[in-house]
């Protein structure tokens, strides 16, 4: 059941932060709202996703563990 909310948590949690900050970013970089902005924000954030994805899956587990075990001290 852990492994299936971590996924879980890692699909919608990666899902929602790289979709804000794709969006963030794109329109930072194209100077404001165009009409290329949904097609370049799309891009980004399939390209932020791919990358992004896995390293939450890989990372969130250990970064929490590291946290757990520092506050417990």
């Amino acid at each position: 059941m852990e492994k299936k909310v971590h996924l879980i948590f890692s699909i919608v949690m990666s899902l929602f932060m790289i979709s804000i900050m794709s969006l963030v970013v794109t329109y930072l970089n194209l100077g404001g709202w165009t009409d290329q902005i949904i097609e370049k924000w799309l891009s980004s954030f399939v390209i932020a996703w791919i990358v992004g994805f896995p390293l939450l899956y890989i990372f969130g587990p250990i970064f929490k563990k590291a946290i757990m075990k520092s506050l417990s001290k």
